[in-house]
């Protein structure tokens, strides 16, 4: 009996395996036509039924037109591959984030309608956008997706692509963004020099006031001493103190040649001695005048007088540099200009670049079949793991 139940469990059990491999081969061929139903998919999608879509291509490169020599296009360093100065980089980048803007959106929108350019209904509903009066977040995400500013590292250049479904569409976008990406650094490099312009004009007034208040200042100790030139004065007194020196050392002299051969008391002799001692006693006036220890004496209001007038000077020095700085700052800001220099204008498209149909079919069905062999393989090691 229990050999007759094994040879009746045999059987049983061969066919078991047998259903339980034909379930796999099932599955196995259930993945691989789900895969190549997929790949026929795609393949109709981008082969037959995806809209065409052209792109426009423009390089441009930004310019400093009041930098000087340091400042000009060098062909030299593009061709060389020299990498762009931290400020024309900088410039390109901020250039960049503007064209990629929302603000850039509302004027693309304004001037060619986009919105109902993408959102037209003749276009595959995949690649267009579904609704005119989609939200302004769907549409500037949809903007982004079709319009690309790259940066080249290598030549310091901006790439512009603009994708339309017509070559006139594509064209007009790139050119509006190369116009309107240089409206906007003009704009800017304007703004920047009339800044800079205010500021130094604010400067001026300030060195003015206290050009103003120097000179005010020494006019009024001139009137608080009564003279126009202290210095002068001094120098006056000086003279006249070397003169009387001059005449006592001369009445002296003629003096000790009288009493070679006259008394002291002769009246010729008194008479010199009298003019010296009046000589003496000038000098001494005067010496005090210079030198006396108070506040009316010459060298302290020379002195005061200097520094009141060095300083009107070096007032009136930095008033005539403010001035000359901002009549420089003035007209830079006439010239200033940063040129977005085309080194390609916006293309009008022949052939429709996008979608790449070739590239995306293989590459879909290159995947897609990847994909199921590993699902297959995961399928495998599980029923494995379960006999």
């Amino acid at each position: 009996m229990k050999l007759e139940g094994q040879d009746l469990l045999r059987p049983q059990s061969a066919a078991s395996r047998l259903r339980a491999g034909m379930r796999s081969l099932f599955k196995r061929k259930s993945i691989f036509r789900g895969a190549a139903a997929l790949s026929v998919c795609a393949t109709v999608y981008w082969g037959v039924i995806a809209s065409d879509r052209y792109v426009s291509t423009a390089n441009i490169l930004i310019e400093h037109t009041a930098g000087g020599a340091a400042n000009k296009l060098d062909i030299g360093a593009l061709l060389a591959g020299t990498p762009p100065s931290s400020s024309s980089r900088s410039d390109q980048l901020l250039l960049r984030s503007f064209l990629l803007s929302d603000g850039m959106l509302n004027k693309l929108e304004a001037a060619l309608h986009l919105r109902a350019h993408y959102s037209d209904k003749q276009r595959d509903p995949l690649s267009r956008m579904w609704s005119q009066t989609a939200p302004q977040e769907a549409f500037f995400r949809y903007y982004q997706s079709h319009v690309s500013v790259e940066f080249d590292d290598y030549s310091g250049v901006l790439v512009i692509k603009a994708q339309a479904y017509e070559p006139k569409m594509a064209q007009a976008i790139a050119n509006i963004l190369v116009q309107e990406g240089e409206k906007y650094m003009n704009d800017m490099g304007h703004r920047v020099a009339m800044a800079q312009v205010e500021f130094l004009e604010g400067e001026v007034r300030k060195t003015a006031d206290r050009y103003q208040s120097a000179r005010s200042a020494m006019l009024a100790y001139q009137s608080e001493k009564g003279t126009v030139s202290p210095q002068s004065e001094a120098e006056n007194g000086v003279a006249n103190i070397n003169k009387l020196e001059a005449t006592r050392v001369e009445l002296q002299a003629r003096r000790n040649a009288m009493l070679a051969y006259l008394a002291p008391s002769a009246p010729a002799v008194i008479d010199l001695d009298s003019q010296i001692n009046a000589a003496e006693k000038q000098i001494s006036q005067e010496k005090s005048l210079l030198t006396a220890p108070n506040s009316k004496a010459k060298n302290r209001t020379v002195e005061e007088y200097q520094r009141l007038e060095m300083a009107a000077m070096f007032a009136q020095d930095t008033y005539k540099s403010a001035l000359v700085g901002l009549e420089k700052g003035r007209y830079d800001a006439t010239r200033v200009l940063q040129k977005v220099s085309i080194l390609q204008a916006p293309t009008l498209p022949q052939e429709a670049l996008e979608p790449r149909r070739i590239y995306n079919i293989v590459t879909f069905i290159l995947v897609t079949m990847l994909v199921a062999g590993i699902v297959n393989l995961l399928a495998a090691i599980v029923r494995d793991h379960k006999e």
